[in-house]
């Protein structure tokens, strides 16, 4: 996982997003580049990855509520914050 800010540390907590979302997230999911850094995200293609890095649907089903989720990174490395998607993602 990468190292969190206080503000991303914050942001988790208040929005209920736990670290091996967080986790995962990093690891298989898709990337675009915004202003601020890299969003990460669950696309499509994404949850293809997740779906056989966790093992297929019983996985999937357990972590549902959470593929919603984006996170930024920025470009030192740091999660800069983190939440869940009201809408499309500004590319």
């Amino acid at each position: 996982m990468n190292a969190l800010t206080h503000h991303a540390r914050h942001r988790l907590q208040q929005r209920a997003i736990p670290s091996l979302v967080l986790d995962l997230l990093e690891e298989c999911g898709s990337v675009a580049r915004t202003r601020d850094g890299d969003s990460l995200f669950f696309d499509k293609a994404a949850r293809r990855r997740l779906r056989h890095r966790l093992g297929g649907e019983r996985g999937m089903r357990m972590i549902e509520p959470w593929l919603g989720i984006y996170a930024v990174v920025g470009d030192q490395g740091l999660v800069i914050t983190a939440g869940h998607r009201q809408g499309r993602l500004r590319r």
